[in-house]
């Protein structure tokens, strides 16, 4: 089988003849030119995958002949080939956005790798995904059978994780979907893990307990203040695990990274995963400490949000931290509060701890249900990335973490909660005073199917605020959503693949911590 069409440009070229040989038997289809205006003609009437170009020809030389080849196909990939080791060329060959650069004599091998790497690698990439994801599929399977404990879930969602990133530079529909339905099947065995084990864990020891949301202030940034380093805690509202793998390159150059992993409360959603970072306490507890918090009113960071950097000072005095100068408190909702926080950062660092809430993440996924055009730009995982990579790259949010490096600064990064793309509806019943949200409800005499949504007859054993009697929770497992039964199949189509958050899976519960310590 013809794998692709070569053009090998030399002058002298007759004495190529077994490279050339060699690279026909490997199944490509070669043609030579002697001088530029040969190959330029025949580049102009055939299509080939791949130039080799000798660098000193009579004529026009390499780089000339590299120019208008570019200007023809700037797409087509050229290999130069030199007896020229100067670093000078090197410079100008890539400069003129050559692809490869092979130093005379070469051999047939190089000649083949060479153009392999160049013609072939994404094909010989994904086959080796292929068998290496096959051979993991069944290995997954088999775990799933056995008991598994809190750990073995990170791990499952790791390389879950890791196959959905790697698959962002394959073209394989088919091997997106087998991933889905894998996901999908963890999701459905995570569910009743949570299920099993999730009111022990709150009502346990932390050493007893994998880490919850409860345990952030007291574990990654407690101990950093008591070795008197200045430290910064970002918090990047409904930032996914694979989320911040897209963006954890850009942090390589300024910072060490550690990650450790934890699980966030339920419901994981913003006014319960981050009111229990910032104050070390389950959501029945700040009910009973903090009323106010929990008074009539929607669950949303203009209410029960608003009193963070409050919850933070009593977190640490509780933890025995006495400082000097209270915490310092940002929350980054748009573009001009990033922008006053990169010019204003000096003020913040006067504390020896100073928190930012980051709201661009949790906003993007808002939106994406509301907007159609971002649902466009942004139809699945990848793309969701993509998008959250572009907005961080270009953002001064970044900028902020590159000056914090610069000054010394010691920065704790997570998230409250993740989100799911939600595919499923769950049909709920319950009366108007019923709260709204799509993944998590309260409520008097809440009914859905329970293989869909753990339903929480007793707030208290969930650690959740009992507000008032006869209240119920309801929180959805896997990829459901809930909808009433009063118009079921408009509101069924309205919400179906947005992103939510507030329930029972791997995508909102297990969650990255990163210690970045400036290099």
């Amino acid at each position: 089988m013809n794998k692709a069409r070569i053009l090998w440009i030399d002058d002298e070229v007759e004495f190529l003849e077994p490279h050339i040989l060699f690279l026909k038997e490997k199944g490509y289809q070669v043609e030579t030119a002697t001088n530029a205006d040969d190959a330029l003609d025949l580049l102009r009437q055939k299509p080939f995958d791949l130039v080799l170009l000798d660098e000193m020809m009579p004529g026009k030389d390499g780089l000339s002949t590299l120019s208008e080849i570019k200007d023809l196909n700037a797409a087509l990939p050229v290999i130069m080939i030199t007896k020229n080791e100067e670093e000078t060329l090197m410079e100008e060959a890539i400069g003129a956005h050559i692809d490869d650069y092979l130093t005379k004599p070469v051999n047939p091998s190089q000649i083949l790798i060479a153009a392999k790497k160049l013609l072939e690698s994404r094909d010989i990439s994904q086959k080796k995904l292929t068998r290496d994801y096959t051979q993991e599929l069944n290995r997954l399977a088999v775990q799933l059978m056995n008991p598994l404990d809190a750990e073995d879930w990170v791990e499952i969602y790791l390389k879950l994780t890791q196959w959905d990133i790697d698959l962002d530079t394959v073209a394989d529909r088919d091997l997106r979907q087998v991933l889905a339905d894998q996901r999908r099947e963890c999701n459905v065995e995570f569910g009743k893990f949570v299920e099993k084990h999730y009111r022990d864990w709150v009502n346990s020891q932390p050493e007893e307990r994998p880490t919850l949301s409860v345990d952030i202030i007291r574990k990654y940034v407690y101990p950093e203040l008591e070795k008197n380093r200045k430290v910064a805690f970002f918090i990047i509202d409904c930032l996914r695990l694979d989320q911040w793998l897209a963006l954890e390159k850009y942090f390589y150059q300024y910072f060490h990274i550690k990650k450790e992993y934890y699980f966030s409360i339920l419901p994981t959603a913003t006014p319960f995963s981050r009111n229990a970072i910032f104050s070390g306490l389950y959501p029945s507890e700040i009910e009973r400490r903090y009323p106010e918090l929990w008074a009539q009113g929607e669950d949303d960071d203009f209410s029960r949000n608003r009193y963070e950097n409050r919850l933070l000072s009593d977190c640490l005095r509780l933890l025995g931290m006495r400082m000097k100068t209270d915490p310092k408190y940002a929350k980054i909702l748009n573009v001009e509060d990033a922008r006053n926080l990169e010019k204003n950062l000096h003020s913040y660092l006067d504390a020896p701890l100073f928190s930012v809430v980051v709201n661009f993440v949790d906003i993007l996924a808002h939106s994406r249900s509301d907007l159609p055009i971002l649902k466009e730009i942004a139809p699945d995982e990848a793309s969701y990335r993509s998008l959250t990579r572009s907005w961080f790259e270009h953002s001064a949010v970044y900028s902020i973490f590159q000056k914090l490096a610069e000054l010394g600064v010691t920065i704790i990064l997570t998230s409250d909660h993740g989100s799911i793309r939600c595919l499923r509806g769950a049909k709920v019943f319950g009366d108007r005073e019923t709260s709204t949200n799509l993944r998590y409800k309260y409520g008097r005499n809440l009914k859905v199917d329970p293989k869909q949504a753990v339903i929480v007859r007793n707030p208290l054993e969930y650690r959740l605020p009992r507000r008032t009697f006869n209240i119920n929770y309801i929180i959805a497992k896997e990829d459901y959503y809930f909808v009433y039964p009063t118009n079921y199949h408009k509101y069924l189509a309205q919400y179906r693949d947005s992103l939510q958050h507030g329930g029972i899976s791997l995508e909102e519960m297990i969650l990255p911590v990163v210690r970045l310590e400036p290099k």
